[in-house]
């Protein structure tokens, strides 16, 4: 009976050594033999103005409507102890002045009459709130200017949820006329939604504009500039480029509505605020006080992405707004000024401190070019009516700027007459990059990881400019950041970067969103007024990017690219600066994967890195809560004779990094 017993042991142990055997994975990496150069430019960031990622995110400004701009000029404006109907002879009250009329000006302030100052406050709400952190400075300041000398001093309280005091400030005025006053002061404690009380000691009328209040702790130090945490996030990307302001911002709702990028430079106080085109696009998530004011503009969109080392590429309207509202067409004999708006942009970007827009640049303090290489031409127009506009403007760049890359899009759909369509006919012209873009299921990513493998290498080359897994369906109030989009997407990716030939820019889509303030799901990048956090998606673009290398080198299984078989996808490059062999290998399985990994060509060091994410769940996702729930692993793996053995986790991203000897 024992002898038995031992004998089965022995062909149980020698069946599953087998078995072990049998799932073995060899792959084969050629790290000598280069396929194509790796662009700089191959992961970069997609940036739009909706789910308030601009004003009330990106941009650090804490007061909404500050210069009594919107459609309601006290949109965002509360006076508790006013009433219109009546004299306020124990407040107060404020109206809205319009000095410039225009077709396409609406400047206002506000004329502030104070009966009585100890009944009288102005209070803004903020973009959903106000973030303060205790022990942080922050700037107020405004535009003021009162006919008499009844208001000696203006004071400032921010107020917490539950009415305390976590900071003050007050400014003396000395004045008749319109003067920028500004003060700092230290908060005294931390609150999500605080609100800004405004009070004045005195009374009589006094003018106001641009009220203003930022944090200084600001990206760079800038004065009145960008949120340094969501800023920050971007920059550990190290993005090859950074594409602005859109999206269907571009193009706006109508073609008065669409994005002008000459009303965002120049002087902040002077540029034309703008209803946001996602203000009423959704039912679900309506947002009627949702507008530009473009504090944010194109000179600080260039600043950023020369801060984060990014190529800059802008977007315009090609004449044509948004197909899927109006799709309002400018006739061929009015898209002259249009086509100049693109000339001026490179102009302003690149050009000389001696013409017209390089002076501009100058004057708002960079008087080096930006050095643009790229501009795009519509963002997701289709049909012939794209086609005829778009060859216009490529001939006026052309002619002027024979070097500048322009970038053309095939619509909103990955396939299609109108996608097939728009390809012939773009394949008929200069353009050299096409843009496309994709909301689909994570099952379609899994399934198209080799999207590319059948493009022609000789035609133009892709732009996936916008694309993200959607757990529902596209524009879904439910969609998910969740581990089964992030661990589909990194699958698609490794196709992306095999197919580094002919795909050259790629950029997830949309970047950020406010926890209250979206209109779309899902997002990269959540925040809301105090804190911001990465989703699993946002570390699978950010391993991808920050492990782009120099040049794409192969890794098969029996000489076949690994597309999805048994859950395997994979890719592998070379980055000639830092001598690193990087590998990025996909297991979409339920099931580990032994792994074998067969280096030829370079000496490798016996040791090296691998980053991991993966989750058992992938429902799971990232919150506020747990903000790294689902984020890279470090660990060390040995090289012997040329080999590497390992484990790919279930459901995992594995990025393994070899310096070579």
């Amino acid at each position: 009976m024992r002898k038995d017993i031992k004998n089965l042991g022995a062909l149980l142990f020698l069946f599953s050594a087998f078995a072990g055997f049998a799932q073995q994975t060899t792959l084969q990496v050629d790290t000598e033999n280069v396929i194509t150069e790796i662009e700089p430019t191959m992961y970069g960031i997609f940036f739009e103005d909706i789910n308030f990622a601009a004003d009330g995110g990106l941009y650090a400004e804490m007061i909404k409507n500050r210069s009594f701009e919107f459609d309601d000029p006290k949109m965002g404006w509360e006076e508790p102890n006013s009433d219109r109907h009546s004299f306020n002879e124990n407040s107060g009250i404020s109206r809205a002045v319009k000095y410039a009329s225009d077709s396409t000006r609406n400047y206002n302030y506000m004329e502030v009459s104070v009966n009585d100052a100890d009944g009288y406050e102005m209070i803004n709400e903020g973009f959903r709130g106000m973030g303060v952190k205790e022990g942080e400075n922050y700037r107020f300041s405004l535009m003021a200017s009162q006919p008499g000398e009844g208001i000696k001093r203006i004071n400032l309280q921010l107020i917490g949820e539950n009415g305390e005091v976590v900071g003050e400030t007050s400014i003396s005025l000395d004045f008749s006329d319109w003067k920028l006053h500004e003060s700092t002061f230290e908060a005294t404690g931390t609150a999500e939604k605080a609100k800004a009380r405004i009070t004045f000691e005195g009374t009589g009328k006094i003018n106001l504009d641009m009220v203003s209040l930022f944090p200084e702790d600001t990206w760079k130090g800038r004065k009145n500039g960008l949120r340094k945490d969501l800023v920050q996030l971007l920059d550990d990307m190290d993005p090859g480029f950074l594409r602005f302001p859109g999206g269907c911002i571009v193009e706006g709702r109508t073609l008065a509505q669409r994005y002008q990028w000459k009303k965002t430079v120049g002087p902040v106080e002077e540029r034309e605020i703008l209803i946001n085109r996602w203000n009423t696009e959704f039912d679900h998530r309506p947002a009627p006080d949702y507008f530009q004011s473009f504090g944010l503009g194109f000179f600080e969109y260039f600043q950023l992405a020369e801060d984060m080392g990014a190529e800059p590429l802008p977007i315009l309207s090609c004449g044509i707004a948004c197909q899927f509202n109006t799709g309002e067409l400018v006739p061929m004999e009015e898209l002259e000024p249009y086509i100049q708006d693109a000339l001026d942009l490179i102009e302003f970007a690149n050009g000389s401190t001696d013409t017209s827009w390089g002076k501009v640049r100058r004057d708002m303090g960079h008087p080096e070019p930006f050095d643009m290489k790229y501009i795009g031409v519509g963002n997701e127009q289709w049909g012939p009516e794209y086609i005829e506009r778009y060859l216009q403007f490529e001939k006026a760049i052309k002619e002027k700027y024979p070097d500048m890359i322009i970038i053309s899009g095939s619509g909103p759909f990955a396939e299609g007459d109108y996608f097939e369509y728009g390809w012939d006919e773009l394949e008929k012209t200069q353009t050299e990059i096409i843009d496309e873009h994709y909301y689909k299921s994570p099952e379609w990513f899994r399934k198209n990881a080799d999207r590319y493998d059948d493009y022609d290498r000789n035609g133009p080359k892709v732009f996936a400019g916008e694309y993200a897994a959607q757990t529902v369906a596209i524009a879904s109030p439910d969609n998910k950041n969740n581990w089964n989009t992030a661990l589909s997407e990194a699958a698609y990716m490794t196709g992306l970067e095999r197919n580094a030939d002919v795909v050259t820019l790629t950029s997830y889509a949309p970047l950020m969103a406010h926890k209250e303030g979206w209109q779309w799901t899902p997002d990269m990048i959540w925040f809301d007024n105090l804190e911001s956090y990465g989703t699993p998606n946002y570390y699978v673009q950010k391993l991808f990017a920050t492990n782009s290398g120099t040049d794409l080198i192969s890794v098969t299984q029996n000489e076949k690219d690994l597309t999805g078989q048994e859950g395997l996808y994979a890719s592998a490059v070379k980055d000639k600066n830092k001598k690193e062999i990087i590998v990025k290998l996909v297991n979409t399985s339920g099931n580990t994967k032994e792994v074998i990994l067969d280096f030829n060509g370079n000496k490798l060091n016996k040791n090296g890195t691998i980053l991991t994410l993966k989750n058992d769940d992938l429902e799971a996702e990232n919150s506020f809560e747990a903000p790294k729930n689902i984020s890279p692993k470090e660990g060390k793996i040995r090289i012997k004779r040329d080999k590497a053995g390992l484990d790919l986790p279930a459901q995992s991203v594995s990025i393994l990094k070899i310096k070579m000897n």
